[in-house]
């Protein structure tokens, strides 16, 4: 377990300033209050300078179009056997188009795995908002997972992929589907593939280009976006080489005691004649889709489910995929015998669905200090207020508890996978488009209209959750404005107009990102809305998170409108997180209440029934075949600066009389099962092997066999039972850490670790350049007794 500091939060890009100097004059200020209004007024004079300088122009990303580089399977130093070679390092195919067999009756089905992992230091981690959150070091690698399934003659196809970071950027979906459209032509479209964020609050951020998600990012990382494009584009060439004739099945079932709703009382808003209709105040429905090929050789699984992976919690500084991660690691590695984490043929992708107000901190919520619930609708103790109100697992620690609950899930879909018999047959379609959020006009009824609004966000989003309280003296439910914060909000940014002020009623308006727009626009106006269906499943793609009863509501109209049409029976799968972020959608009467998820609904009160309108039109246009007829919609635009990371590239230093790969602190000479190997070497800044990609892990767990004189990997830093720590010096010193908590399943044997880094080096009136390097443990014992 890693035993991290956790600290204050700062006032951040999401909290804001006030209204007036005499009313803020009459009230006394906390020393954490002090330090904001400090800190707020050295961010003004800083962006002031450095807004000018600190823009990368995207040149390097807009020359990329159509081509990527990046082989994210490199072979490791140490030859494997030839069991353990990954599919992932299969080369991108020759031609668009492999030839496909047509008479059978079922699906081309194609799946795909490969590493997007990106930078593991020097970068934010994005989800909780949280300053200081940033990247040390490295649990488990992030993997994009895509899966193909067309109609026997290939004439219609759709793309899913579920990817293992926070969310999908606009800018990230727009430059996959320019890549694919440059090596593919007109055969992976706009309509046709879905990308979607597991939503793990632990992967990298530095991937948006809209202001706000860029300054949470502290910068746009052009290294982690490569690596992210590369890798989900990588899937998506490896499932469509591997495409073979198939079948699908489906099947559903409840998962019982992973999660609780973190704003129960939120919930309570809604009718009481629609909440009897369900028995929780969660969706605990998991759909599953099981692909096998027409010998029954099990190709993949699609899970969708709904949790928030935040197990995890906000003083975690390590890389890696939470409890839906866990999940499919533990699915993967049961189906890829003989295989290394992160490789092997079968894909198990564990996707998001309707979490917006479901935790995994199934404890609930309890004041820190002394230990009574704290579950009430502002979420705050009676000592320590709001910042004391946090959520806990299941487990003894956070990674416990990760565990816990993707075990849990995992055995579900087991279970469902297992017995799935309903096979999936008919047609395959697809409809999309880009609207104007902004700018929707609802129909209440045949007689009375409503819109959405420009985006902003509440007070209570500036609070945080039970999950990630955000340490600001702002609690949920807020519903008035605060001079306090008014004055400081309309000094940085100017004040908001009446005109958004009304419209999101009653939300307090703490920033008002839809009328900012410098340097770029702080939240997107055009947002994708998907739909694809395979025969009588439906995958919706919402761009956003739902809460419980929104994405019931959602699901609802949905699957009225195909039938309306003639499409009956219809199952829909929402899937969270979609093509471009737009953070919540509440229902109407969750919007009342305001709390953290209401406060972070962007487009209004009116957000969730534009969605609905929207939804059932691509529902319609696909039942009665008229998608040709839609108008495709506006544009969503491509920013050509964006604000370059503040952290700069430095030469990586190894002590006098060292060099990078010694070793600072040996491994003792035995251990037992259950017992933590550690090593500590010189190191290098682990951003580097972002950047030159000549080694596919930073650690391998090598045990010797006598029987063939050599050193065979048995872990890599895919594997959850494996910890890379970075820790970052002065002046461009470093060591690196590696731990290996033996599992219960460990061979006895010698075994010995390797640390595999890269050290950036720069001489005089030179360009800086990424060398490899390698580190070495001395043997050790492992005993079972």
């Amino acid at each position: 377990m890693v035993t991290v500091v956790e600290e204050e939060r700062p006032c951040g890009t999401h909290t804001t300033p006030p209204k007036c100097l005499g009313e803020m004059a009459k009230r006394a200020f906390s020393t954490l209050e002090t330090f904001l209004i400090f800190l707020l007024v050295m961010m003004t004079a800083i962006t002031v300078a450095l807004l000018s300088l600190l823009f990368i122009t995207s040149g390097t990303i807009e020359n990329h179009k159509g081509k990527y580089s990046g082989n994210h399977g490199f072979l490791t130093t140490q030859p494997t056997s030839a069991s353990q070679s990954p599919t992932d390092t299969q080369a991108s195919p020759a031609t668009p188009e492999p030839p496909l067999f047509q008479n059978f009756s079922g699906y081309h089905i194609g799946v795909g795995r490969a590493d997007c992992t990106g930078q593991v230091s020097d970068i934010s981690l994005m989800g909780f908002g949280k300053a200081g959150q940033n990247a040390q070091g490295l649990l488990t690698r992030l993997y994009s997972r895509a899966f193909i399934m067309a109609e026997p003659d290939g004439s219609n196809r759709v793309v899913f992929v579920s990817i293992e970071i926070g969310m999908v950027s606009q800018r990230l979906r727009l430059e996959v589907m320019s890549r694919l459209k440059s090596k593919y032509g007109s055969l992976y479209r706009r309509d046709n593939v879905i990308l979607s964020g597991t939503h793990t609050h632990s992967g990298p951020a530095g991937f948006f280009q809209y202001t706000l998600f860029v300054l949470a990012s502290e910068g746009f990382s052009n290294r982690t976006f490569e690596y992210m494009v590369s890798g989900i584009l990588k899937s998506i060439d490896i499932a469509h080489q591997n495409m073979k004739p198939g079948k699908i099945f489906i099947n559903k079932g409840n998962v019982f005691g992973v999660q609780i709703n973190r704003s129960p009382s939120s919930y309570l808003h809604n009718p009481q004649s629609e909440r009897a209709r369900y028995s929780s105040n969660t969706e605990r429905e998991m759909i599953v889709l099981k692909m096998v090929d027409l010998n029954e050789v099990e190709l993949g699984l699609i899970s969708w489910f709904g949790i928030h992976p935040v197990s995890m919690n906000n003083t975690n500084h390590l890389v890696n995929s939470d409890n839906m991660g866990y999940a499919s690691y533990l699915f993967e590695q049961e189906k890829n015998r003989g295989y290394l984490p992160g490789q092997g043929p079968f894909v198990a992708a564990f996707a998001s669905s309707i979490l917006g107000d479901v935790s995994p901190n199934i404890l609930g919520p309890h004041c820190i200090d002394t230990g009574e619930s704290c579950d009430n609708a502002n979420s705050t103790c009676p000592i320590g207020g709001p910042s004391m109100c946090i959520a806990k697992g299941p487990g003894q620690d956070m990674l416990d508890s990760t565990q816990i609950i993707g075990l849990a899930i995992y055995q579900k879909a087991k279970e469902l996978y297992t017995s799935a018999s309903q096979k999936v047959t008919g047609q395959v379609a697809s409809a999309h488009q880009w609207v104007n959020m902004t700018d929707v006009t609802v129909w209440l009824n045949s007689t009375h209209t409503v819109k959405t609004c420009k985006p902003a966000l509440g007070y209570s989003f500036a609070a945080g959750t039970i999950d990630g309280v955000s340490g600001l003296n702002i609690t949920q439910g807020t519903t008035e404005t605060d001079p306090f914060w008014e004055y400081f909000r309309n000094q940085l940014l100017g004040r908001p107009s009446q005109e958004i002020k009304d419209c999101h009623k009653p939300k307090p308006v703490l920033l008002h990102t839809g009328e900012l727009s410098r340097p770029h626009p702080w939240h997107p106006d055009i947002v994708d809305v998907q739909i694809v269906t395979l025969g009588s499943l439906a995958i919706t793609a919402v761009p956003g998170e739902v809460t419980t009863m929104s994405g019931r509501r959602l699901q609802e109209a949905i699957q009225t409108e195909f039938a309306s049409h003639g499409m009956k029976d219809m199952t829909v799968a929402i899937s969270g997180l979609c093509n471009v972020y737009t953070h919540y959608i509440t229902t109407y009467e969750e919007y009342q209440a305001q709390r953290y998820e209401a406060a972070s609904t962007v487009y209004g009160p009116h957000t969730l029934s534009a969605y609905i309108q929207l939804f059932k039109a691509l529902a319609k246009a696909i039942a009665t075949d008229t998608v040709a007829n839609m108008s495709s919609g506006p544009d969503p635009p491509v920013f050509k600066q964006l604000i370059a990371p503040l952290i700069p590239n430095i030469v990586d230093r190894a002590p006098i009389g060292r060099k990078f790969g010694d070793v600072l602190e040996p491994v003792k000479p035995e251990y037992r099962v259950g017992e933590v190997v550690e090593v500590t070497f010189v190191g290098a800044n682990p951003k580097n092997s972002a950047e030159n990609r000549s080694h596919e892990t930073f650690l391998t767990v090598e045990k010797y066999e006598d029987t063939t004189a050599a050193w065979h990997i048995m872990y890599n830093d895919a594997s959850w039972d494996t910890r890379f720590y970075w820790h970052k010096g002065a002046f461009g010193w470093s060591n690196a850490t590696i731990q290996w908590h033996i599992p219960d399943t460990a061979q006895a044997g010698i075994y010995r670790i390797r640390y595999f880094g890269h050290n950036r080096k720069q001489e005089i009136l030179k360009s800086a350049v990424i060398l490899s390097f390698e580190g070495t443990s001395s043997a050790f014992e492992v005993v079972t007794t």
